[in-house]
């Protein structure tokens, strides 16, 4: 049985019944047996914590990174810390990670110049997806002619439209 208890409860339900003409009733959500008790909805979702402790360790990350670049090595000594990489390698990293970016984004480029088809060649105009137009002769009127089946445009009517008709 549903008993209310507080108006400021979260947990509202509208009841509608052809005896009564409405209510609205509200249930604690503590109370187990009301099947809004601890169920598996509450909380976070897994992707949200992974997103938080994700941007939380890139931060410190960085952190980390900047104090063992930047900070002088009495520094570094004298708060305890003795054994870190060289610097050499806080120059180093970063250029060699865009060094390869730049290259790969310059071969990846270069791929697509190689796989592409020159402008000359048929391919670029007929594939195997290409699709003629069927004619359709209809004895039917001009109002009732059905819709055409899609279809390309010929390059012979393109060529047509685009220099033959300039007047």
């Amino acid at each position: 049985m549903e008993s209310p208890h507080s108006v400021n409860s979260p947990r509202r339900t509208l009841s509608l019944s052809k005896k009564q003409r409405a209510t609205v009733s509200f249930f604690d959500p503590d109370d187990i047996t009301s099947g809004f008790g601890l169920s598996g909805d509450h909380g976070p979702k897994p992707s949200e914590v992974y997103g938080f402790v994700g941007s939380i360790t890139t931060v410190v990350a960085t952190v980390i990174f900047l104090v063992w670049a930047y900070a002088p090595e009495s520094w570094l000594q004298s708060v305890g810390i003795s054994y870190y990489p060289s610097r050499y390698w806080a120059l180093a990293v970063p250029t060699y990670v865009m060094v390869t970016i730049v290259l790969v984004l310059g071969f990846y480029i270069g791929l697509n110049f190689i796989s592409t088809p020159s402008p000359a060649s048929l391919n670029t105009v007929f594939d195997e997806f290409s699709r003629d137009p069927l004619s359709l002769e209809c004895s039917l009127e001009e109002d009732e002619k059905p819709i055409e089946p899609i279809s390309d445009i010929g390059i012979g009517r393109i060529n047509d439209i685009m220099f033959n008709n300039a007047t």
